[in-house]
């Protein structure tokens, strides 16, 4: 046997055993329900994964919601885009950023009203995505109780899957959760002095 198909041959029995394992892994993970997904940290994409949720449940005929706390003082692309489809839900609650606002009792209400539209849609079994956008931002800003939005969160129709973005998850919230992603930093554009971009941040 050649060198190249020595290489191909053990290529093919590490693939065979991967496969084996993956398969394995696969046939054990039968519970289907609704998963609370928390994406957190200081790098870029949180916000972004969540809608790439939300373009996947549409895909699949799902009727999903997005609430959106602390923004609003802008518009986005991606609201510009889904609030064509029926089927979303989409409520902008926030009112800028609390360094823009510098007024807390205003950043207060505007959480809750917030808060108040996304416990409906939590509590609602005809919604099967529900994405709250920056609500740990709310949550480190101690805007909104932690103990009643993880009660919410827990106490979600069976089927619902949910998603939580923001800076500064609180611990209680990613030891409920069942998939959390941390987004690290590594380089930024705004850094080098580039401005928010169309299609990329906005």
């Amino acid at each position: 046997m050649s060198g190249g198909d020595e290489a191909a041959e053990r290529h093919r029995r590490r693939m065979q055993r991967q496969k084996e394992l993956v398969d394995g892994r696969v046939a054990q993970a039968d519970d289907d329900r609704g998963v609370l997904v928390v994406n957190t940290g200081n790098g870029k994409g949180k916000s972004s994964s969540a809608f790439g949720m939300v373009a996947r449940a549409l895909g699949h005929g799902m009727r999903v919601a997005v609430v959106q706390f602390i923004k609003g003082s802008f518009a986005t692309g991606e609201e510009a885009f889904f609030r064509r489809f029926p089927e979303l839900e989409y409520h902008v609650m926030g009112e800028g950023f609390t360094w823009d606002t510098q007024d807390r009792d205003r950043d207060m209400r505007a959480a809750e009203a917030a808060w108040a539209k996304a416990r409906g849609f939590l509590a609602d079994p005809d919604f099967q995505l529900v994405v709250l956008d920056e609500l740990n931002i709310a949550l480190k800003l101690g805007l909104l109780p932690l103990d009643e939005v993880l009660t919410a969160l827990l106490g979600r129709p069976p089927r619902q899957h949910a998603v939580v973005t923001g800076r500064a998850a609180p611990e209680a919230l990613i030891e409920i959760a069942d998939t959390v992603t941390e987004m690290r930093p590594i380089k930024h554009a705004f850094d080098a002095g580039v401005r928010a971009q169309k299609g990329i941040e906005l």
